[in-house]
């Protein structure tokens, strides 16, 4: 079967997914994500409404069975919602049950359009090119094929720059540092049940963790393969005479530094830099990587000098909850329920390019949290300032806004940035774990 590829480009659109089947929501989005539409996923009726009073969609694909609040009932409640910014919004019915009665039961309840499922990406699309207006929608197909090959060609010889720095989608960095330092990524793949997704791209953590909500599910992460960094490094010779790829630490579970290495022997002028850490501390190290670039230094120059400074990185986090660990097989199911007991939560922290648990801490959530900002910056002296990352799982705005608090009142940082962990991440440790990354001197 031919492998479907998107065939329009509608990034002004907003879209919402409303469906109470996590698997469902997962799909669909990967389905729709290189149209470059912004897309909300709702697991809930309830959910749905308040996205749409505070968001104009124009398009949402419905649902029609929910529990608590269907998916008429919810078209209805969105048509006369007071204040709601969504009443004119193009709403399309998901649904199972084909037949003449039900579309007409859907047509008098004033939806736009049904789709049967399990949907697909060319069923959604047509429903894109028909309901969006046509000046929000590009086609890509074969019509604009001599547009896009002579960009194609103007790409391949254009300038090159000197120097490229890439890495990883684990590397947990903001988007405005990826884009202002022209930073390459290459992406892990999230693998579920329902198939393959690349993280950060085709899936975001909240709704990975809404998936995992059910324990029965099976989840895990992959690193990119060798044939994977090659085609990637290939891609970048076309635009640089030289690529600094940074790795996720080489003794990590699912490092891909081997596989890095091995693809850049194919290669002349591609040097792969391990980097000992992971998150935002490879993120970190990826920072000093493009600072040294900047500085005008060599491929060589950079890698010895990053080799002296992964020591000077700190990363680590405290896990709220061992069972995300015990459901990958990093612990025990046994030693998940006895921490959970006793209320015991441990810190991670890296130690020469390995994740060891470094300390436990027992108490409620609140006493936690205080305790291990406090250890971890009791040396505020031997601490860089420059930037502290707060990386974290399935957290809200105000714990974060406590959590730099508690930071400030130790440490003045002159910039904090809290970053959502990347869904290969998070599948590792769960809702509710968080880390201080930084430098120290």
């Amino acid at each position: 079967r031919q492998k479907y590829k998107v065939s329009l480009y509608a990034p002004k659109a907003k879209i919402l997914i409303v469906d109470d089947n996590a698997s469902n929501l997962l799909v669909a989005e990967k389905l729709l994500r290189d149209t470059g539409a912004h897309i909300d996923t709702a697991d809930s009726a309830a959910e749905a409404l308040i996205r749409t009073l505070e968001t104009e969609y124009h398009i949402i694909f419905m649902d029609h069975l929910m529990p608590e609040m269907d998916g008429v009932e919810c078209l209805e409640r969105i048509r006369s919602q007071e204040g709601g910014l969504s009443r004119e919004s193009k709403v399309v019915v998901l649904t199972a049950n084909a037949g003449g009665e039900n579309k007409t039961l859907y047509d008098k309840a004033g939806f736009d359009g049904y789709l049967l499922k399990p949907t697909n990406g060319e069923a959604m699309e047509r429903e894109l090119i028909r309901l969006l207006p046509p000046d929000m929608v590009t086609r890509t197909g074969s019509e604009n094929r001599i547009v896009e090959e002579s960009r194609s060609w103007v790409k391949r010889n254009a300038p090159k720059a000197g120097i490229i720095v890439s890495t990883e989608s684990v590397a947990d960095l903001s988007v405005d540092q990826i884009e202002e330092n022209k930073i390459a990524m290459i992406s892990h793949v999230v693998i579920t049940e329902n198939g393959c997704f690349r993280d950060g791209d085709e899936i975001e953590s909240m709704g990975l963790l809404k998936y995992m909500d059910d324990k029965n599910v099976k989840v895990s992460a992959s690193p990119p393969s060798v044939e994977d960094h090659e085609a990637f490094f290939a891609d970048l010779l076309t635009r640089a005479n030289n690529i600094i790829h940074v790795s996720i630490s080489s003794k990590n579970r699912q490092t891909s530094y081997p596989m890095a290495l091995e693809a850049s022997k194919a290669f002349d002028n591609v040097t792969v830099i391990d980097s000992s850490h992971l998150s935002s501390g490879q993120g970190l190290v990826v920072l000093e990587v493009c600072r040294l670039v900047r500085e005008g230094l060599t491929p060589a120059e950079i890698s010895e000098r990053i080799s002296n400074m992964s020591g000077r990185v700190h990363t680590s986090f405290v896990v709220d909850s061992m069972d995300y660990l015990a459901r990958i097989g990093q612990v025990s199911g046994k030693v998940a329920k006895i921490t959970k007991a006793f209320a015991i939560r441990p810190v991670l922290a890296m130690k020469k390019g390995n994740l060891k648990v470094g300390n436990v801490m027992f108490g409620s959530r609140e006493f936690t949290i205080r305790r291990y900002i406090k250890s971890q910056l009791r040396h505020p002296e031997r601490i860089d300032t420059s930037i502290l990352f707060i990386t974290y799982v399935g957290m809200d705005r105000n714990e974060l806004e406590r959590i730099r608090y508690e930071v400030m009142e130790l440490v003045m940082f002159d910039e904090i940035i809290f970053q959502k962990a990347s869904p290969s991440i998070a599948v590792n440790c769960g809702p509710g774990t968080f880390g201080l990354l930084f430098k120290t001197l």
